[in-house]
């Protein structure tokens, strides 16, 4: 998750990044999303995804975001291959 946060704001001036990393704490805050949970979730979710496609988890991204009066999961999840079953 830290990988992440640390993609997200690359590249930016100080006062943008403290703005989105407070921004972050809110919206987990909000939806009482802990850090450990949100890490537990994000290896669920590649558990299951990577039953089916072959993907980078390195380059993976989820995160809250605040959508109007609610919370949103986004995910970002570069996906290599299909895999198929027979």
């Amino acid at each position: 998750m830290l990988d992440s946060l640390k993609r997200i704001f690359a590249n930016e001036k100080s006062g943008k990044v403290a703005k989105k990393r407070l921004q972050m704490v809110l919206i987990q805050d909000r939806a009482s999303v802990s850090p450990e949970v949100m890490a537990k979730l994000r290896d669920d979710i590649i558990q299951v995804i990577s039953k089916y496609m072959v993907i980078d988890k390195t380059d993976m991204e989820i995160s809250l975001e605040s959508v109007d009066d609610s919370v949103a999961l986004v995910a970002n999840i570069p996906v290599q291959n299909m895999r198929h079953h027979k």
